[in-house]
């Protein structure tokens, strides 16, 4: 009667009275499957296709065997805590990945303190950011010289700072202003930087500024907050996000998180500002992260801290907070800055001196 053999790669029929000692063709090693490739321990060839893998012949030569081989000894599990009991010999355990549930209850708290990350600068950037600082002192000094020498009249002061520019000297008296914006809410008019309110507009416009600096001649461009184009892709241990913004400036620009939230401002091509808060799919580790900026965009590499395949960039399951609406509406701020223009040009008509150029206050 014809017999199976059960030595692996086998799986032939042999007659036992004519089995010699190098009739069987086998691999007396054990399957692998390794990064979606197989083959067998005892040999080198290696195979993505599964069918392909079952065809690998035998490396070795012996006598056919209706034996079947002993399975490797797998842990006993006495209680629902997965207690071992352990057996003789060596004993292979496989941790399979953690379930969805499990790392919900094992996710950090997206409130907790963010970290700057670490920033690689490539040169040419830094080449184009000198350049551009350089072209716009010049324009800072060229406008400065030309305020003084035509005496530019009624410049108009964001924040009641009515200093007139009489040449460089200037420069050195204190500037007091409010770095805040005006508030009007149910008849009360205030300062949101030092919230003196105040029921007469007189009074509020008589407020002395509550914080000290430098004078700002040259009132600065308004950062313009735009939608950069950006996207995502992973490895096995690493998320990588692309933010293409083009000529960034490194002075300018931060990126900091914690383990489940990364925030991302970027300031690129002079006064365009991208802002964005990303509440993570996952939980990534901060220490090893860090952050890449070249002149075509930036790059943020973060490590997962779990080797796990995310399914997104964002948590689906986090619902952004609704903005509160701004109480200081477009038509209040037209009318407010409409009544210190005339405020400022009664000033200059009444000292009679016909100068008139006055401080810009810095905000930032």
């Amino acid at each position: 009667m014809a017999l199976l053999c059960y030595n692996r790669g086998c799986g032939g029929r042999f007659d036992a009275d004519k089995n010699s000692d190098d009739v069987c063709q086998f691999h007396p090693g054990v399957p692998i499957f390794h990064d979606a490739l197989k083959g067998w321990s005892c040999c080198k060839k290696r195979t993505t296709d599964f069918s392909e893998f079952l065809s690998i012949k035998g490396c070795t030569r012996g006598r056919h065997s209706n034996e079947k081989p002993q399975e490797p000894l797998q842990p006993e599990v006495t209680s629902e805590k997965g207690d071992v009991k352990q057996h003789s010999g060596e004993e292979i355990i496989y941790q399979g990945p953690k379930s969805a549930e499990a790392l919900e209850k094992e996710r950090p708290s997206s409130d907790e303190p963010k970290t700057k990350l670490q920033v690689k600068i490539a040169p040419s950037l830094a080449q184009i950011a000198e350049k551009m600082e350089i072209t716009e002192r010049e324009k800072r000094e060229k406008s400065l010289r030309y305020i003084y020498e035509y005496q530019f009249k009624h410049f108009f002061c964001d924040r009641l700072c009515v200093q007139i520019y009489q040449g460089p000297e200037t420069d050195a008296e204190i500037c007091t202003y409010h770095p805040g914006v005006p508030v009007f809410h149910e008849g009360y008019k205030y300062w949101n930087c030092c919230c003196i309110k105040t029921t007469d507009f007189n009074a509020f416009l008589d407020q002395k500024g509550c914080t000290t600096g430098k004078h700002c001649w040259i009132p600065k461009k308004d950062k313009k907050k735009v939608a950069c184009r950006h996207d995502w892709h992973q490895t096995g241990n690493q998320v990588v996000v692309t933010i293409y913004a083009k000529n960034s400036s490194p002075e300018q620009c931060y990126v900091e998180a914690n383990r489940t939230v990364l925030t991302c401002h970027i300031q690129f091509e002079g006064d365009k500002v991208f802002h964005k808060d990303i509440h993570l799919w996952g939980v990534i580790d901060v220490k090893s992260s860090f952050v890449n900026m070249v002149p075509s965009k930036v790059e943020v590499t973060m490590r997962k801290a779990d080797a796990v395949a995310w399914g997104k960039l964002e948590d689906p399951k986090h619902k952004p907070e609704e903005r509160k609406k701004n109480t200081f509406s477009v038509h209040k701020i037209i009318a407010f800055r409409l009544y210190l223009i005339t405020t400022v040009i009664s000033a200059v008509l009444i000292r009679g001196d016909g100068q008139s150029n006055v401080c810009y206050v810095n905000q930032n």
